[in-house]
């Protein structure tokens, strides 16, 4: 029997014919034995017998002792588990590090990549610069070699307009009308020892008195210490303004040069500036004599300016250095004071750098003012205010933008001096607006003193003489005389 059942064969040994003992485990087979016997009773067993086999169960020790075997092993499972999971999870952390790794291996190999490419592009880049450094090194080396072949010529050119000065100095000075040296002590008496009471001025560059030297009314100026020029200098003009000799420009007689004394002749009616505004209740200029002074002073100008062997620039050219003799002929003073231009850059185009601007307020040629760059057309601004103060007879204060505004209105005649009845305005308007053009801020737009503004002045001279002569013959009424008329303010 296996397993508490019976086989065929047990059965027919251990049992009588047709009887059928079965013994049943009830724990275990017994519906398996029950379902034998009646398979076997079916096929012809007239009896079966089923035996109840009682089956000794564990005992509670060993049911004890079973469960902890089971819980040691379940234990063992479970520790074997979490290792394992921890082992995964430790596994795939490496597997995700190793990823990470490799990500960023790759991003340092591309940005590797990346600075070599930007590392190569530098490099080209401070090639061409070092190549285009080496070429401007070389440019300028070579302009460097120019300006200083330009610069060695240019002092071949001055040496040679000196020497070329110094044989003219000579020239002059052996000359027979070398001027008149005075002593101190002939000045003190001449001046009273420089009394207030003969004092008849103040120049921009020191007091003037009236005095008497050889029987002959002249004018002393005398140079204040801050306003002289260097002792050679002023020596030197002195001996080329000595020998200047021109109508309309107040004669150098002589001088104190140890104590920088100018002796000019005597000018009976006093400075232009003071004329105009009648000042001691002077007589109003006639607008005849207005045009003729100011021809005159154009014509002396250019004669500064065409001096040899260095052109003269006055630089202060103003109504108040304008001096007017008994017959009201107009003459430049101050000469002595101007500065002397080397000929290579007189002209109206090129300029001499000083190193101080001089000259009077509202009369500086801006360009001058500004750079201190020094030429010939400095004089003609100065010349255009001074023209418009001869007609107008205004304060030079912004004098060229009330005339401009007056000309725009049609107001012009308005701003003409009123003590003057008989302006011929047409006349006096071209005459203000070439004064406006002698006024350009920029030098090269002011015109040419000796083939515009002398030839138009000279011109409205020729126009008063006529005038004043009809005048003086007895025929004062210009009507008569179409081809000469002016048109005449009332």
């Amino acid at each position: 029997m296996e397993g508490g059942t019976l086989s065929p064969d047990e059965h027919r040994a251990t049992s009588p014919s047709s009887t059928i003992v079965v013994a049943i485990d009830r724990d275990r087979n017994s519906q398996l034995a029950v379902k034998w016997a009646v398979d076997h009773l079916l096929s012809g067993a007239s009896h079966i017998i089923l035996l109840h086999v009682a089956v000794n169960h564990p005992s509670q020790r060993e049911v004890e002792a079973e469960m902890r075997r089971l819980r040691l092993e379940l234990k063992q499972t479970m520790d074997m588990y979490n290792t394992a999971c921890r082992e995964a999870i430790n596994a795939k952390q490496r597997a995700k590090e190793l990823q990470l790794s490799k990500l960023e291996e790759t991003r340092l190999l591309e940005e590797a990549r990346q600075s070599e490419g930007e590392a190569l592009m530098l490099a080209k880049m401070e090639k061409s610069r070092c190549r285009a450094a080496m070429e401007a090194a070389e440019a300028a080396q070579r302009l460097a070699d120019l300006e200083a072949q330009r610069r060695r010529n240019a002092e071949m050119r001055a040496r040679r307009e000196a020497d070329e000065k110094v044989r003219a100095l000579d020239a002059i000075t052996s000359h027979d009308f070398r001027y008149r040296k005075y002593s101190i002590d002939e000045i003190e008496l001449a001046t009273e020892s420089f009394s207030d009471g003969l004092k008849i001025g103040e120049g921009g560059y020191g007091p003037v008195y009236r005095a008497s030297l050889d029987h002959t009314p002249v004018a002393i100026k005398v140079l204040r210490p801050d306003a002289q020029q260097g002792r050679k200098q002023f020596q030197q003009e002195v001996e080329v303004l000595s020998c200047i000799r021109h109508p309309n420009m107040v004669l150098l007689l002589g001088a104190c040069p140890d104590y920088d004394c100018l002796v000019y002749e005597y000018m009976d009616n006093g400075n232009l500036e003071d004329r105009l505004f009648r000042r001691g209740g002077t007589p109003p200029i006639p607008w005849s004599q207005r045009f003729r002074i100011s021809a005159e002073i154009a014509t002396a100008l250019l004669f500064l300016h065409q001096t040899k062997p260095e052109p003269l620039v006055h630089r202060d050219l103003k109504p108040a250095n304008i001096l007017l003799d008994r017959n009201y002929v107009s003459k430049i003073s101050d000469v002595g004071l101007a500065r002397l231009v080397p000929p290579a850059v007189a002209d109206s185009v090129t300029r001499y750098r000083l190193t101080a601007t001089a000259g009077t307020f509202c009369f500086i040629d801006p360009e001058y003012q500004q750079t201190g760059k020094l030429g010939v057309k400095s004089d003609i601004y100065s010349l255009g205010v001074l023209l418009l103060q001869v007609v107008t007879a205004w304060p030079p204060m912004g004098l060229t933008h009330h005339v401009e505004k007056a000309i725009e209105a049609g107001t012009f005649a308005q701003m003409l001096d009123i003590t003057v009845k008989d302006w011929p305005v047409e006349e006096a308007l071209g005459f203000a607006k070439l004064a406006l053009k002698c006024t350009e801020l920029r030098r090269r737009d002011r015109p040419d003193l000796a083939t515009v503004i002398l030839p138009e002045l000279n011109r409205l001279r020729n126009l008063g003489n006529a005038y004043e002569a009809r005048l003086s013959a007895g025929r004062g009424d210009v009507s008569s005389h179409a081809q000469d008329k002016p048109n005449v303010a009332t």
